[in-house]
């Protein structure tokens, strides 16, 4: 079903009318144009939509545009939009909060009634610390519960998938369902995931050991994988918790793998910290919301969202986007009206966008270059820039770009946000020109086909600003298109099976190749 987005906003006027196709530049810019232009004829282009919008970063003074104002996908580029108005709407102080609450008294060791577990959507909670707040009640002198374990996820709904996702990446961490009480079991936060590893046995041909972290008793594990050097495979049958690890291992293979409930995994891992404590839960564990006027008997608080910007834009982590979405409305849908009375300060006009989540997962989500751009000129003026920009990938230096723009004027310089999805390829951010210009570009390609790598061009338009102004203007070179997995072959190429730090249809963060 679709949803209409709350509040409008008029465009500000730019002084220079933005054209569906060809370019339009600003005055002695004649070079760039034709360069810019000439980047975006290359043939692995054909039949694609693309859209570009170079500006001015302090005066908003459109210097370059090609369909800047066509509506497309812009995959991660999306998380753009999310972070700025959710740091305008709650403020970059920010900290989420999970409690353990009764209503009952204790009575010497004994909690009489139940114990509850009440989350916010903390994306960056782990293991340790709900430990740490089972360490909390044993310091109360509490041995035993007399209720329940009660699991309250009720701050978002039960809504598990943003509209538009697409079903065969359940399976994947970058896909995981969004609830109020998770966990994360890595340094990256993959909140709704744990971590399976295959290790190999003592003998060639022995079978393999599996182990989860945290553990847990929601998974069931189907293990067929022996010692050897053939690889291994460890994947979660769709729509369930059954996870298959099959193949060989010489050495520990460990892989990310997301759960159908998290609730109920933290249900597990708590309880199971509980037992660690000495503590005996009576009731068993259910789900539930917390009474009224129950008392908190501890307390846990996440980083500041001002410190949880550098883990989210840095890795394009989509799970802390959609907790972030529905931190700010208890569901996608109302999330994002929530987020949307701040898009008008970000020169955004909800009128004329449409957005159904919060990390670009959605098919349904469009939105223009010129918006994507509007909102690096206008966060400039916003008190939390600082920290927001800090936090975007720098070409050549770490995050998604570690690995692009290497040894040329980009590196360094371009401070940007990746966007990537099968036939769909995005890059936003501030440049600085060898003139001591400062620009904002947005280039979005839609329709993609899947033999060609669109990172080139992006890394070409990016390369081409960072040299202008210079005293000689070298021309980057077109690299070859290369075949990937699993897609048509090229022309006049053979198919040939690439590494995944190549791969064109995801973000490197998401298959661990940056």
């Amino acid at each position: 079903m679709k949803f209409r987005i709350l509040g409008a906003v008029v465009a500000a006027a730019t002084g220079l009318t933005l054209t569906s196709s060809g370019g339009a530049v600003a005055v002695g810019n004649e070079a760039l144009t034709r360069d810019l232009d000439a980047i975006l004829a290359d043939g692995g282009l054909k039949g694609a939509d693309v859209g570009i919008t170079v500006r001015d970063a302090n005066t908003g003074e459109v210097v370059y545009t090609r369909s800047g104002g066509r509506r497309s996908q812009v995959g991660s580029n999306l998380k753009v939009l999310t972070t700025t108005s959710a740091l305008d709407l709650l403020g970059p102080d920010f900290r989420w909060k999970t409690e353990l609450q009764s209503s009952g008294a204790q009575n010497g060791s004994t909690l009489n009634g139940d114990l509850v577990l009440r989350g916010t959507g903390d994306p960056t909670m782990s293991a340790a610390r709900y430990k740490a707040l089972a360490d909390s009640l044993k310091a109360k002198g509490v041995t035993s519960v007399s209720g329940a374990l009660v699991l309250d996820d009720t701050a978002f709904d039960s809504q598990p998938y943003g509209l538009g996702w697409a079903w065969d990446d359940e399976p994947y961490a970058y896909s995981a369902v969004t609830s109020a009480l998770t966990l994360s079991p890595d340094a990256k936060f993959s909140a709704g995931t744990v971590v399976v590893t295959a290790s190999p046995g003592a003998s060639p041909g022995a079978p393999a050991q599996v182990s989860v972290f945290p553990p847990n008793d929601q998974l069931q594990i189907v293990n067929t994988a022996t010692t050897g050097d053939d690889g291994v495979s460890i994947e979660r049958d769709h729509g369930t918790n059954v996870v298959r690890v099959s193949g060989s291992t010489t050495s520990d293979a460990s892989a990310l793998v997301t759960v159908t409930d998290p609730t109920a995994v933290v249900g597990s891992v708590f309880r199971n910290a509980l037992e660690q404590n000495g503590i005996q839960v009576q009731g068993g564990v259910r789900k539930g919301k917390a009474p009224q006027g129950a008392a908190v008997l501890a307390s846990d608080q996440s980083m500041t969202l001002g410190q949880v910007m550098n883990p989210l834009l840095k890795n394009s982590n989509n799970m802390i986007t959609e907790a972030l979405v529905k931190t700010a409305g208890g569901s996608f849908t109302n999330g994002v009206n929530q987020l949307s009375r701040k898009w008008a300060g970000l020169g955004v006009d909800a009128n004329w966008v449409e957005i159904f989540d919060g990390s670009g997962m959605s098919r349904m989500d469009e939105i223009a270059p010129d918006d994507l751009a509007s909102i690096f000129v206008k966060a400039r003026t916003k008190p939390w820039f600082g920290v927001w920009q800090s936090s975007l990938p720098v070409a050549g230096r770490d995050g998604t770009l570690v690995n692009r723009m290497k040894g040329t004027k980009a590196e360094g310089n371009v401070v940007a946000k990746t966007g990537s999805m099968s036939g769909v390829s995005a890059l936003t951010g501030y440049v600085t020109t060898q003139a001591g210009r400062q620009l904002v570009f947005s280039i979005v390609q839609n329709n993609l086909v899947l033999w060609f790598n669109p990172k080139t061009i992006e890394d070409q338009v990016a390369v081409r600003l960072a040299n202008d102004g210079g005293a000689q203007v070298m021309s980057t070179p077109t690299p070859k298109t290369q075949a990937v997995p699993q897609q048509r072959k090229a022309p006049a190429q053979k198919p040939t099976k690439v590494p995944a730090k190549e791969r064109f249809d995801v973000e490197c963060s998401w298959v661990n190749a940056c």
